[in-house]
């Protein structure tokens, strides 16, 4: 499939001529041009490692959760060997999907218009999603059906890093290791709990899910690296309080604020497309809960022994994020600790979720107060989060104008000022507020898999990317 421009330049065009990170600017069309949206469609979410969902979300046997993959939906499911398994939601005889629930418990799928029946947890069939049940198979098909041909698709790869359920479709794609690199310290940090025992986390039980009129990309752009907007964005929610503990200070590595912005606060941007808005360096401590003692003293002790088991092994104490795994995984290892997901639905429409994490240690006055303050900072209903999707909007809206378009969007914030890191394919901004240099990463390597790469080129430029940083 070609690259066909909507406006002048044709087929001729390619995705990295839209993207000019030397400039630091960025065409509008890629927000809402409909071929470059279906070469999403097909050239990157099929060849990224995507998050399907959580491990406590299918923790037993023949327990199931829908999710998506770009365009696709699929079941994750856990089996009776208690593997993960990663299938596709549709039916190989005429496409229905064979599971129409959010979440539940079966022995199989059955599709409801022919009656094809798949295996849920492999305790009917050797392999999860065989077709095992074909109503009237001898007169239908005089037995020739080769069923062992007809299971549902599997996705290429699956992993599981403590507990965060990734899956990819493309079976020459990196493994997951090498993919995510050393971003995996902020995934470490998210799926770890907050006294650094690792993968000790659960999520709340049901995942909020709701449609926004913006390209999906705006919002993965948005937590990767986005200081700059939170001063004036969310004045409104800064003055009524809407901190953990309805005020700005912490205790520990305590953040001192200069005009709204951070003092000391280093963005980490990847090569590979990741970024976060901090670094290993950066702590962001247990927040001050002044009218909930317990809750501070449960933080408070949780720090200590995160302190303690980090240190021992030879681990910083920051890398909260936000931050995103490319290509549209956000999230936050600290207060919120959610995870969102920007599923493409069309150029100017994405479909979020959000799912929510706490540790399964946790009492129940702690859980009971980190749910309360989830819903009310993110989410649909959220203080905070209502003044991001305005903003993605009209961006989104913005890049639509026939005049509008014909101009870029400014990318330059930081130019030519990033500093090496000591993590892999990776460097550091270290302005007041840290300039661009992630999003202008995330296009570029965005742009790359639009212009369809293979798997050893895209290795190779990150490669020689680095090669030249560092000469």
């Amino acid at each position: 499939m070609t690259l066909e421009m909507s406006t002048s330049g044709g087929a001729d065009r390619t995705a990295r001529s839209l993207v000019d990170v030397d400039r630091g600017e960025i065409s509008r069309e890629i927000f809402v041009d409909a071929s470059i949206f279906n070469l999403e469609l097909e050239c990157l979410f099929p060849r990224t490692w995507l998050f399907v969902g959580h491990a406590s979300q299918v923790s037993a046997p023949g327990q199931f959760f829908s999710s998506r993959m770009g365009s696709d939906p699929v079941l994750l499911t856990r089996d009776a060997q208690g593997g993960v398994n990663v299938l596709l939601n549709s039916c190989r005889h005429r496409g229905m999907a064979v599971c129409r629930y959010d979440e539940g418990r079966a022995l199989q799928f059955t599709c409801p218009y022919h009656g094809w029946s798949y295996s849920m947890d492999g305790s009917l069939v050797s392999t999860p999603g065989d077709l095992h049940g074909v109503p009237q198979q001898s007169m239908a098909y005089g037995n020739d059906l080769d069923k062992a041909s007809w299971g549902l698709v599997s996705a290429a790869k699956v992993h599981n890093y403590k507990g965060l359920i990734f899956a990819c479709w493309d079976p020459a794609a990196p493994d997951f290791d090498e993919y995510v690199g050393d971003f995996h310290y902020w995934l470490d940090n998210l799926a770890d709990a907050f006294d650094g025992t690792e993968g000790a986390t659960e999520v709340f039980r049901g995942v909020q899910k709701w449609r926004i009129r913006s390209n999906w990309k705006f919002v993965s752009e948005n937590f990767l690296g986005d200081t700059y907007h939170g001063a004036t964005t969310h004045a409104s929610v800064e003055q009524v309080g809407i901190g953990p503990g309805g005020r700005n200070s912490r205790r520990h590595g305590e953040r001192q604020d200069q005009g709204g912005f951070s003092k000391g606060r280093v963005k980490t941007s990847f090569r590979t497309g990741h970024g976060a808005s901090d670094n290993l360096a950066y702590e962001i401590a247990y927040p001050e809960f002044a009218e909930e003692p317990a809750l501070s003293e449960y933080f408070s002790q949780a720090w200590a022994l995160r302190k303690e088991r980090l240190e021992a092994q030879g681990r910083q104490l920051g890398g909260r994020g936000p931050a995103t795994m490319f290509p549209n995984m956000s999230f936050s290892a600290g207060f919120p600790r959610t995870i969102l997901v920007s599923h493409p639905i069309s150029p100017t429409e994405t479909e979020v979720w959000r799912w929510y994490l706490i540790d399964k240690s946790a009492p129940d006055y702690v859980r009971d107060w980190l749910r309360r303050y989830y819903m009310r900072y993110s989410g649909p209903g959220g203080m905070t989060e209502q003044d991001d999707m305005e903003n993605w909007n009209y961006a989104t809206q913005a890049s639509q104008g026939v005049i509008a378009r014909r101009y870029p969007y400014n990318y330059q914030q930081g130019l030519g000022k990033e500093t090496p890191s000591a993590l892999d394919k990776a460097v550091h901004s270290h302005q007041p507020i840290a300039g661009e240099v992630n999003a202008r990463a995330f296009y570029r390597r965005w742009a790359e898999f639009i212009d369809n790469l293979s798997w050893p080129q895209l290795t190779e430029l990150a490669k020689s990317d680095e090669r030249a940083a560092q000469s």
